[in-house]
């Protein structure tokens, strides 16, 4: 505690001095805009413009969204574009976007979407049928010409491979296009309203190739400026919006990975508005009247997942025994700040299909050792567990977390070396199985069950690069959820989906650890925010006095 102290008084005695400097050279970070150097493309920003300074705790690891999975990537990507729907600004109901309507065949395995005319891209370029068309294939064919700049993970997430469920995707006509999809599939319409789906321009595409991802072209509210890595994205407001414009001139995004530090910049002015806030200096942002506090509706999970394709861990009592020997309740209490709730299942409880009847794994240590003895390991084993750089919504302060649960695990015998890296690094070795125990965790992105079950849990995903990351493989469960997805009737999925939860609880893939409700913290300037249950939201309705 005391290091943390005099780390602060550090901190804030830099950025007095900063302050003092920007102070000098006439600079206003504040709400009435800033002055910036014009420097490549970059408008600098009048006194008179609106900018707001979003303070995270990591940087985006790129803004194609067809082709990242992280939430830092996402944040920023769905200011830039559009999808074909979208959600609801405070629930995962689904609305139009760049397609007016839609209907589907009784079947449901026909899919027909009418289009928004008069819209541009923010290159200026017409938006139509086709483009819709180019940036699909795009997505889900392995052959197309334009299937580069990563391996656009999402879609075989939710559709079930490459191509997957769809077998086609026509231009009907200039504003009309029509999907066809291999067997019906309830999740359609909520998917493909995710971020990742956001419709690219096709000549920006073409013209970056392999670049795409530094360079985003869509036809959202915001435009892209410029990404300095590891410290900033600017956005700017799209003036030929079809919408309503924003209302800010300026978006920037940047990354301040230590939580103290973010609360400094956001109490020094250098930032508006802030996520990953320590769960400890919730009541400091409370008490305070220049400030105010907003809690993101919980949807999401973390968890420690073993990889099972690993000895010991594809042992069944090992990983029961690794539940058992956490102490969940104790680390949420100490690291959570009462925004949190002890995690039993892979599902948030807030999620229709969950299923409360199952019994978690109680802390007990005794009974966690004679497991480990049943499986041969008496005096327990050496390996890693890998804890994440960067705070995130599910675990606020995973350092502190990471090495709670090591401690835990001696105390069992389980001899836990901490490992991490850079966030974007940490991905990819985890999507690519190269550890032993990891930390992760999800937010949902459709409210759907499917999007937890199947993305993190079903064989399907447990291929590198793996949303699966614990490379738990079982038939039977994953014909449970094939089976959820093709039927209709949300009684009948949400009953297969309680019956998937008891086959995961008893395998014990992972240890599910937390449901979080993450904290914003923002000036009282500030105002329009609504947080998404996704973890993402366009900030396009946000204003800053």
């Amino acid at each position: 505690m005391k290091f943390l102290h005099n780390k602060r008084v550090l901190t804030l005695v830099i950025l007095l001095v900063f302050s003092v400097l920007v102070a000098g050279c006439g600079q206003d970070t504040g709400s009435s805009g800033t002055e910036s150097k014009d420097d490549g493309g970059q408008q600098a920003a009048a006194p008179s413009e609106k900018v707001l300074i979003w303070g995270r705790g990591g940087d985006s690891s790129g803004l194609d969204p067809a082709n990242v999975t992280d939430g830092e990537s996402a944040k920023v990507t769905i200011n830039i574009y559009d999808g074909l729907v979208k959600y609801q600004r405070d629930s995962t109901e689904v609305a139009p976007a760049l397609a007016v309507d839609w209907e589907t065949s009784e079947d449901g395995k026909t899919w027909t979407f009418n289009l928004r005319e008069g819209v541009k891209f923010h290159d200026g370029t017409d938006f139509d049928a086709d483009d819709v068309v180019f940036n699909f294939e795009r997505w889900m064919n392995e052959d197309h010409e334009y299937h580069i700049g990563g391996t656009f993970d999402y879609w075989g997430y939710m559709f079930g491979g490459y191509p997957g469920v769809v077998e086609s995707v026509t231009a009907v006509d200039q504003y009309t296009v029509e999907f066809k999809l291999a067997s019906p599939m309830a999740t359609f319409i909520a998917n493909v309203a995710m971020f990742p789906f956001g419709i690219a321009s096709p000549e920006a595409v073409k013209e970056h190739g392999e670049d795409y991802f530094k360079n985003p072209v869509g036809t959202g509210p915001f435009k892209f400026v410029e990404w300095a890595p590891d410290d900033k994205v600017v956005l700017v407001k799209n003036e030929n919006y079809w919408g309503e414009q924003a209302k800010l001139d300026q978006l920037i995004f940047r990354s301040i990975p230590d939580n103290a530090t973010r609360l400094m910049e956001l109490q020094s002015g250098t930032i508006d508005i802030m996520d990953g806030i320590t769960p400890d200096d919730v009541a400091t942002i409370k008490n305070d009247d220049n400030y105010q506090l907003t809690l993101r509706p919980s949807m999401n999970v973390g968890y420690l997942a073993m990889n099972t394709e690993k000895e010991p861990f594809d042992d069944p009592k090992v990983r029961k025994a690794v539940n058992m020997a956490i102490n969940k309740k104790e680390i949420i209490n100490a690291f959570f700040a009462g925004l949190a709730k002890t995690a039993k299942n892979p599902l948030p409880p807030s999620l229709w299909g969950y299923n409360d009847a199952i019994e978690e794994y109680k802390f007990d240590p005794a009974q966690a050792k004679s497991l480990l003895a049943e499986a041969g390991f008496p005096n327990g084993f050496k390996t890693t567990l890998w804890a994440m750089p960067v705070p995130r919504p599910y675990f606020p302060q995973p350092q502190k977390i990471g090495e709670a649960m090591q401690a835990n695990l001696a105390e069992i015998g389980i001899e836990a070396e901490i490992v991490s890296h850079d966030w974007t690094t940490y991905l990819d070795k985890t999507e690519h199985g190269e550890h032993d125990m990891a930390m992760l965790g999800w937010t949902g992105d459709n409210g759907d069950p499917d999007n937890f079950l199947y993305v993190l849990l079903d064989k399907d995903n447990a291929v590198a690069p793996a949303g699966n990351i614990a490379f738990y493989k079982n038939d039977e469960l994953h014909d449970l959820l094939i089976e959820a997805q093709q039927e209709m009737d949300q009684d009948v999925r949400a009953d297969l989906y309680k019956q998937a939860q008891v086959i995961i609880h008893e395998d014990a893939p992972w240890v599910p650890m937390s449901h979080s409700t993450p904290p914003i913290a923002s000036k009282k300037t500030v105002s329009g925010y609504v947080p998404h249950p996704t973890g993402v939201e366009p900030l396009d309705t946000v204003d800053i006095q």
